[in-house]
């Protein structure tokens, strides 16, 4: 255990925008958590694979525990595991809501609540950074999103609050609010007319959404920011 090296947990590391987020912090010196329901060990001695479902009550303390129990400190929390359902308000069923909340609501609480504990244990400050959705502020008929604006909305108002609450404690709490990001669970098939609900005529890239976080993590001066990476979507059409 190195004492002094930065860790970040990072969630939703199986694939896509997390598990591009692992090795863009092992560039910046930080060992990681990477955890996700299905996960694999690494290879990496200084990458701890933590397979969890966030949704279920206690899973983001254990994440937390075996933070802990390996590196010894928590320095950044990426809360990026999410799930998105479009339908019509009224065609969500009861599970489609346990399915989005659970996740996307439990998955943040939980782990959030144990990490910034340990960053206050440590007194050394830390970073949280929330993943959102630009529906949240530029509604769309074409993507019908209640579920997502409900709970995602909730990130952005927690992430502005929280950013507050710790700001003298030195615990920076930050967003990026997504456009539609190319990802697999975009099929290719629809990639062209979600291109099109971008003002700048394209999906974005997984490079996209890390470069902002990292720059979030870099940017020491920023806090309570809701950072729009979404191809000019929150600006109009």
């Amino acid at each position: 255990m190195n004492s002094t090296q930065k860790v970040a947990i990072v969630t939703g590391a199986s694939q896509g925008i997390g598990a591009a987020l692992v090795p863009a912090y092992r560039k910046l010196g930080y060992a990681v958590v990477a955890t996700a329901r299905s996960i694999g060990p690494s290879n990496d001695p200084e990458v701890l694979a933590v397979p969890g479902d966030l949704s279920r009550p206690g899973t983001g303390a254990q994440v937390v525990d075996r933070a802990l129990e390996r590196f010894g400190r928590i320095d950044t929390l990426v809360n990026n595991a999410g799930i998105f359902i479009s339908k019509p308000f009224t065609d969500y069923t009861d599970a489609d809501y346990d399915a989005v909340t659970g996740i996307n609501l439990r998955g943040f609480f939980d782990i959030s609540r144990g990490a910034v504990a340990a960053m206050l244990a440590t007194g050394s400050g830390g970073h949280v950074v929330n993943l959102s959705t630009s529906l949240v502020d530029h509604a769309n008929s074409q993507v019908p999103s209640a579920l997502a604006s409900l709970t995602k909305g909730g990130l952005t108002a927690v992430t502005k609050s929280l950013a507050i609450e710790y700001a003298a404690r030195g615990i920076r709490v930050n967003a990026v609010a997504l456009g539609i990001i190319r990802t697999p669970m975009h099929s290719p098939e629809t990639h062209e007319t979600l291109a099109a609900l971008h003002p700048v005529g394209r999906m974005g890239e997984i490079d996209d959404v890390v470069e902002a976080i990292i720059y979030l993590e870099q940017a020491r001066f920023v806090t309570g920011e809701i950072l729009h990476v979404d191809g000019g979507q929150s600006a109009g059409h």
